[in-house]
């Protein structure tokens, strides 16, 4: 009998051993607070965290008990006590793929793997591929979706995000003349003024650490942003280190850059200070460029609850320009450039220095802001075939976020973010024609009468506010609304002396506004695991009309009928990370359609016989659907053989981009020889300066001993340069190669590197005008140049 009563007992006991639960709670090492989602693993099941950090799970006697988080390094441990609460302090971990925080959200963990929707982040593994100098070599391998060019060989770049890149242009259509429609900030300093015009001539790529492109409509959070927002990040100090570094890199073409570096950083604060030059004697005819730079970066943590963080840079850069070609010269490699250019000294100068200073203080657990005051100042001056323009802007601003979150019930807490951005950009710009030089006639054109003097002011407001619905089932809803509005002012310094007469119908101040720009976001997004998401959004944004579309010299009018551009975006994606967290993928399908696209109407004389002006107006719309897709691959990852790290990756890009309903109309003649108006319909041709198809493929490997190397494959497919379909590109494949060894020794280390772009020295461009015939064409080297270099670095 008493053997039975033991053998119960011990069955009982037994039993009560199994069934019996681990309670705990899973929260943030460094601030202890509670980490939401949390997944726990062991051999009797798997469970997660609720809004408290807290969790129960069927305990596993000394058996191993594993804690997982998004961003945070997982925690392995052997259960001895089932009855003691278990607190694990998870610490944040280096970023994995994916792993990430992006720059606004109204998530709470603010991670591109859970974000609702398709946004791309370079690191310097990707900035750093090739020499590290132009933004556009790591953007247009790494960001599929996104075309970056430029006019130089470091200034007059513009993004095409998704079909749209492009300002109106003087001959009618779309072209990309200039940098509108895209958002792009520098440590959350706003480099597009107030009138929606982006100048990156004087930023110096190199020192970028960190780049995040949101692609698509983006009217929600960053305002008048319809394309899409591109934040950039400069290096900050390593915590707890100071040290000194100097870079030096030579290259084909003239290309040198010498940067120097000190950075201190401490427990509590950091700062680094960047200072360099760089030339580059150019590979055609008046193609020099030069920038001398220095930023300063600060971050201060004055306590628990407050942080500031502050930035200051000046830059004094000189490009020269050619000009564009021709199609004949660039079918002939005919690089001369342009004779009008090049004899007015044609040049883009820029002067510029930027600041801002931000503060973070957070209330409580609930409640936290983030406020930053920023301003710049520019000199600029630069000279074309068409002549000679002087501008100086002034823009300043604020930038304010309150950040919520709060927990509604076990299984549901909602998380929310409020805000206003304020700019003002002023700017006198004056324009003068160019005349021979009397004094040396096989010189230069020198600066000759004035044209013009125009002050502007423009000012704009955005308020926003997006929240997200965290729901059962790893189900969230994110919706939001923001709210913008522009003011431009311009007014004719000249007007005393051209139209100061009785009854004159000269304007001397013209005024405009749009209001009430209503810019809604909506997204599903569901949680599998903490590993991938899929979703669907929903986003609007809009761009406002610049002042020189909205009013008609000649007859001395506003033209209020003028309206700004809409885009909305409908996109469904996934991204995740899988086999134990070696791969990353993102794929996005999408249809961006960007409505009251501005176009041209010519205007003739009664007679018929010449063309009397032209004004802006609303035209159709582009249509554009496309694939996109990238995928990033750890083969070996942190390895102890020879090789620590091989990783290939490889993007994607389909582009059907058409125009709907789009003309533009211009004065031709009639088959009576008179001059008429012609209306060119474009519905259903392909949106001109996209490439149906692009992909990158490539590989960076890292050794035991210090060698490291990539390689990089690039393939553009034609694409149509004007909207009638009737120019179009070569398409271009570009290989490009690199190869280093970095070492440290103590407190001293050193990177050593060499280089080669363009490595089947095939022909491609730079730049390609759209709509803008006989100009069209500004290549890019079209054979192999090489660069290397020596970084070397000493910590104290």
């Amino acid at each position: 009998m008493k053997l039975y009563i033991t053998l119960l007992l011990s069955l009982f006991i037994t039993a009560q051993g199994f069934s019996q639960q681990l309670s705990g709670k899973v929260i943030d090492a460094e601030t202890n607070a509670p980490l939401i989602g949390a997944t726990i693993k062991n051999k009797s099941g798997i469970a997660t965290t609720d809004n408290s950090g807290n969790f129960k799970i069927d305990c596993q006697l000394n058996g191993p008990l594993t804690v997982s988080y998004i961003g945070y390094a997982t925690s392995s441990q052997i259960i001895a006590d089932c009855t003691q609460e278990l607190v694990v302090k998870l610490a944040m971990a280096e970023n994995k793929l994916g792993e990430v925080e992006i720059t606004a959200s109204s998530s709470k963990e603010k991670l591109l793997l859970t974000e609702p929707r398709s946004i791309v982040q370079l690191d310097t593994t990707e900035l750093q591929r090739g020499n590290g100098l132009f933004l556009s070599e790591a953007i247009n391998t790494n960001v599929p979706g996104v075309q970056m060019q430029q006019r130089t060989i470091a200034g007059g770049q513009s993004f095409n995000i998704r079909g749209y890149g492009n300002g109106l242009g003087f001959r009618g259509a779309s072209n990309n003349f200039d940098g509108q429609g895209s958002k792009v900030y520098l440590n959350g300093i706003p480099l597009t003024d107030a009138e929606g015009i982006t100048v990156l001539d004087d930023i110096d790529f190199g020192s970028i650490d960190k780049v995040e492109v949101t692609k698509g409509p983006s009217g929600t959070l960053y305002g008048l942003a319809i394309a899409g927002v591109v934040n950039l990040q400069t290096k900050k100090a390593a915590k707890n280190t100071t040290s000194i570094g100097q870079n030096t890199m030579l290259g084909s073409y003239g290309l040198f850059r010498s940067t120097t570096q000190v950075a201190i950083g401490g427990e509590n604060s950091s700062v680094l200070i960047n200072y360099g030059i760089q030339e580059f004697d150019g590979f055609m005819d008046h193609t020099q460029s030069h920038k001398d730079f220095v930023n300063v970066m600060g971050d201060f943590k004055l306590n628990e609850k407050q942080s500031i963080t502050a930035y200051l840079g000046y830059s004094d850069s000189y490009d020269e320009r050619n000009g564009e070609l021709t199609i004949t010269q660039y079918e002939e490699k005919d690089y001369s450039g342009n004779s009008r250019y090049i004899q007015n000294d044609a040049h883009s100068a820029v002067k510029s220095f930027r600041a801002g200073i931000g503060q973070t203080y957070k209330f409580n657990e609930h409640f936290s802001n983030t406020t930053t005051f920023f301003g710049s100042t520019l000199k600029m001056d630069n000279s074309s075939a068409g002549g000679w323009n002087d501008k100086a802007p002034l823009n300043y601003g604020l930038r304010s976020t309150l950040d919520v979150n709060y927990k509604l019930s076990d299984n549901i807490s909602i998380n929310g973010i409020t805000g206003i951005e304020l700019q003002t950009s002023t700017a006198v710009a004056n324009s003068y024609g160019m005349v021979a030089d009397s004094t040396n006639l096989e010189g230069y054109n020198v600066v000759g009468g004035i044209r013009s003097i125009q002050s502007a002011t423009n000012s704009t407001a955005a308020y926003f506010t997006q929240w997200t619905l965290l729901l059962p089932k790893s189900f969230s809803v994110t919706a939001g609304l923001g709210i913008s509005t522009m003011k431009v002012e311009l007014q004719d310094r000249l007007w005393g002396t051209k139209s100061n007469t009785p009854g004159s119908a000269v304007p001397q101040i013209i005024r405009n506004r749009y209001d009430d720009l209503i810019s809604p976001t909506v997204s599903i997004n569901k949680k599998i695991n903490d590993k991938a998401s899929v979703y669907v959004t929903y986003s609007v944004g809009y761009k406002a009309p610049v002042g020189s579309q909205f009013y008609i010299p000649y007859t001395n009018e506003v033209n209020k009928g003028l309206v700004p551009e809409k885009g909305t975006q409908i996109e469904v994606g996934t991204k995740g990370s899988l086999l134990n967290n070696h791969l990353y993928y993102e794929v996005a399908v999408f249809n961006a359609r960007f409505e009251d696209k501005m176009s041209t109407v010519a205007v003739s004389d009664p007679e018929q016989t010449t063309t009397l002006y032209s004004y802006i107006t609303n035209s159709g719309s582009l249509n554009n659907n496309g694939f996109e897709a990238l995928i990033k691959y750890e083969a070996i990852k942190e390895g102890g053989g020879f090789f620590t790290s091989i990783a290939p990756f490889a993007n994607l890009t389909y582009s059907d981009f058409k125009y709907d309903n789009f003309s533009y109309q211009k004065i031709g003649s009639s088959n009576a020889g008179l001059d008429s108006a012609i209306t060119e319909n474009y519905d259903g041709n392909q949106v001109a300066g996209v490439s149906p198809l692009v992909y990158n493929f490539g590989m960076d490997v890292n050794t035991q001993i210090g060698l490291y190397g990539n390689v990089t494959y690039n393939f553009r497919d034609a694409m149509y340069f004007t909207s009638d379909e009737a120019n179009e590109t070569e398409s271009y494949t570009l290989v490009n190669a690199k190869l280093g060894f970095k070492k440290s020794y103590g407190s001293f280390g050193f990177d050593v590197y060499a280089g080669a772009n363009n490595i089947t020295s095939e022909q491609y461009y730079q730049m390609v005008f759209v709509n803008q015939l006989n100009d069209a064409y500004i290549p890019a080297p079209n054979e192999i140049n090489y660069f290397g270099g020596v970084n070397l670095n000493y910590k104290f």
